[in-house]
């Protein structure tokens, strides 16, 4: 796909030349990706309401990345992060929709109607905001490369996290309707499934982050252990990359067999 990499065999980064925008990229998964996106020839816009921490970060990456503050829930703050982007980098090829929220583990009935609106507004109107920013530049350029995080949360739900888990469902069903739709256009849209992970939201995830809770999860996982933001990078690479430019509408779930 034109203008996401200049492909394998060429011994330049897999996605040299590459613009991309990444989400959530103050930490966790967002930085991760951002990292090995930048190692691999890209110009990466880190994203984030922690503004200042994502400015760290991006000086650390290197590579020309720069952050910029964006509420992924808000519309207005959305097109104003993909124009700021667009003016300093050119139009982002790229997009990685990773900002993520939970809330605490609890009894379904115990999760506030705020929390309710906030976990769907961050992880699923979040992604018809960039759509509605970004994929009109995409059918102008001639496509585009969109990469959801969801989680095996909206395969394999556990008790607990029950609006959550739907959140996710939402990002895992919602990637492969938009990779229908956006074909023709030629927008490639994926979406990547991990199992809970090494980042900070993992103790909202388990209620509280103790040894025997980490034991007893690891202990469903066939490989043993808990996800980490280089697994999803290394995911998101590949299907962000020229090497994936008949991959779409694919959850690929980064999870150790855990859904198996």
């Amino acid at each position: 796909m034109a203008g996401t990499g200049t492909g394998a065999g060429t011994g330049a980064g897999r996605l040299e030349g590459a613009t991309c925008l990444v989400t959530g990229a103050a930490q966790g998964f967002g930085l991760g990706i951002a990292e090995r996106f930048a190692a691999e020839g890209a110009t990466v816009a880190l994203l984030d309401l922690q503004a200042d921490k994502a400015a760290e970060v991006a000086e650390t990456i290197g590579h020309g990345a720069f952050a910029l503050s964006c509420d992924v829930a808000d519309p207005a703050s959305v097109a104003a992060a993909v124009d700021e982007a667009a003016s300093r980098m050119g139009s982002a090829r790229i997009l990685v929709n990773n900002a993520g929220w939970s809330h605490r583990n609890m009894p379904a009935l115990d999760v506030t109607e705020a929390e309710f609106d906030k976990v769907f507004a961050v992880n699923v109107k979040s992604i018809w905001n960039f759509s509605q920013a970004i994929v009109p530049r995409w059918r102008a350029a001639g496509g585009g490369v969109m990469l959801n995080i969801g989680s095996t949360a909206g395969i394999r739900p556990r008790p607990g996290l029950s609006w959550y888990n739907a959140t996710k469902g939402a990002v895992n069903l919602l990637s492969r309707s938009l990779a229908v739709e956006f074909a023709s256009d030629n927008i490639r849209v994926n979406c990547i499934a991990p199992v809970a992970g090494e980042t900070p939201l993992l103790a909202t995830f388990m209620g509280e982050d103790t040894p025997e809770k980490r034991a007893a999860f690891k202990a469903t996982v066939p490989l043993g252990r808990l996800s980490t933001p280089r697994d999803v990078a290394n995911a998101a690479l590949y299907l962000c990359s020229d090497e994936a430019d008949f991959i779409t509408g694919v959850v690929l779930e980064v999870d150790g067999g855990r859904t198996i």
